[in-house]
């Protein structure tokens, strides 16, 4: 079976984003960090399963190809091949490439047609699965352990070696416009995306993972072919399995089927300058819409920023509710509260996007028509209430809330995996759970109310909106209410 698509965002999962030329002093940032951390929270007092956890092994192959896996018990194993190359890596020409190759994963090969890969993938009865984001695209596949060999040659053959035949992708230009209408019918991700193009505009992180209409209709394979010599590096890329896996089996094995893989580009790497975030907004007003689409950010910080975990908190803090929820009134979120006692909301969420040297951090909501005057104003109250009114006791059920949420998202050996490869290429190696645990324990209110002074205090904003918004606040509005009034 398999699986294809832009990836949804992650609000947990530790390490989405890319430092390629700096992974060493990355290491050595990361450790100081750690010690700082580890020097103000007392590990013997984590449980058992957190200080026990499955130690992850690593290998870095004499390419720079970094293999990484956590074995465990079982008779399943995922395997995959996280790569450092995403829409924020194309120019406004070539936008939709990584998308595109996704899409082209499995329709043949030098060794294999598509219909042998199909059958050979449909007999191991495995997973394969692929998704692009902005700044990762990401190929993994699982299967019962004694398939961990077929299955990374066929990763690797589909990777190194995709015929990237013609009239496989004129078929396949129809395929991803389809999936744009899809996209465009849901109005979250039309939301995110709109975000992201006025919050970085004239930047790679404002275009869209699927890339414009008229680039799907034009790229070409030429187009591909450099797209592939640009960004599939070898220090770009990370091999990383959870689950039923042998460490060493698997660096022989990648040894041998991605050894030869380039270690510099064959094609220069275009620069991309610094990005700036844009204090600004879009709305697209439809009438014909039920209920209004809006979204509010502020410029945050890169996962690798010593003030990721306390926007984590925040995160946490503001929390989410929507009108199926069993909480409401009673929920620990202040926010959730005035929402669901008002009635102002039928569903909104707290979203904390980091990527490689920035982030977006805000609240997305739907609601109907006339709730949008009092929902914006109790939304910034909320955001503005992080700088000055934050409590030691709402941060500690915050952090307990959060620790949770970690944990829980890392059940599986196909979670696993991705923890594994996305915080490889994020830090150069693998945080413990009780590094993990001891950073969000060094998180206090203090800690708390500094980074919401420097990320929402008087900042920018950028908004993006979508339905039936002719009552929405507009942007000075908002702006007015960033900051704090006495009263």
């Amino acid at each position: 079976m398999k699986h294809f698509g832009a990836h949804p965002r992650q609000h947990f999962v530790l390490g989405t984003v890319n430092s390629f030329a700096a992974i060493p002093m990355l290491s050595k940032s990361i450790q100081r960090l750690s010690r700082s951390y580890a020097s103000k929270a007392a590990p013997s007092s984590f449980p058992a399963y957190v200080l026990n956890a499955p130690a992850t092994e690593v290998t870095t192959l004499a390419n720079g190809l970094r293999v990484a896996s956590e074995g465990g018990h079982g008779e399943t194993a995922t395997v995959g091949v996280w790569i450092g190359a995403g829409s924020r890596y194309e120019t406004e020409a070539n936008n939709g490439a990584a998308h595109f190759l996704e899409h082209m994963a499995f329709k043949g090969t030098a060794k294999r047609t598509q219909q042998q890969l199909e059958v050979e993938i449909e007999n191991m009865g495995g997973h394969l699965n692929a998704y692009t984001s902005r700044e990762q695209t990401v190929y993994y596949a699982k299967v019962f352990k004694k398939d961990v060999p077929q299955a990374l040659d066929i990763l690797s053959d589909i990777l190194q070696n995709s015929k990237l035949d013609e009239a496989a992708i004129e078929r396949e230009r129809d395929v991803i416009l389809r999936e744009m209408e899809e996209v465009n019918k849901q109005q979250e991700e039309v939301i995110f995306d709109r975000l992201h193009e006025t919050a970085f505009l004239g930047n790679g992180l404002g275009r869209t993972i699927l890339g414009p209409e008229a680039n799907v209709r034009s790229l070409t394979k030429g187009d591909l072919q450099d797209y592939i010599a640009t960004h599939y590096t070898a220090p770009r890329m990370v091999i990383a399995g959870a689950g039923a896996v042998d460490h060493q089996q698997l660096v022989d094995l990648a040894q041998h089927s991605f050894g030869n893989l380039p270690t510099e580009p064959r094609v220069p790497v275009p620069e991309f300058g610094p990005v700036k975030f844009v204090g600004s907004d879009i709305r697209i007003r439809d009438d014909d819409l039920p209920l209004a689409h809006v979204a509010i950010g502020f410029e945050s910080y890169g996962w690798t920023s010593e003030n990721s975990f306390p926007l984590l908190v925040m995160q946490t803090l503001l929390g989410s509710w929507d009108r199926t929820s069993s909480a409401g009134l009673n929920a620990s979120s202040k926010l959730s509260q005035v929402v669901a006692e008002q009635e102002l909301a039928h569903s909104f969420m707290t979203f904390n996007t980091s990527y490689q040297d920035t982030g977006i951090f805000g609240v997305y909501a739907v609601a109907d028509k006339y709730k949008l005057n009092d929902l914006t104003w109790y939304v910034m109250e909320s955001l503005v209430r992080l700088v000055h009114k934050t409590s030691d006791d709402e941060v500690e059920r915050a952090k307990t809330q959060l620790k949770a949420s970690i944990l829980m998202q890392l059940d599986g050996s196909s979670a696993v995996a991705e923890d594994i490869g996305r915080q490889l290429l994020v830090y150069g190696r693998r945080l413990t759970p009780a590094e993990i645990f001891a950073r969000i324990d060094a998180v206090d209110a203090a800690a708390v109310r500094k980074v919401a002074d420097d990320v929402i205090n008087d900042k920018e904003h950028a908004l993006a909106a979508v339905g039936p918004i002719h009552e929405l606040p507009d942007y000075n509005f908002i702006r007015r209410r960033s900051y704090w009034v006495s009263r």
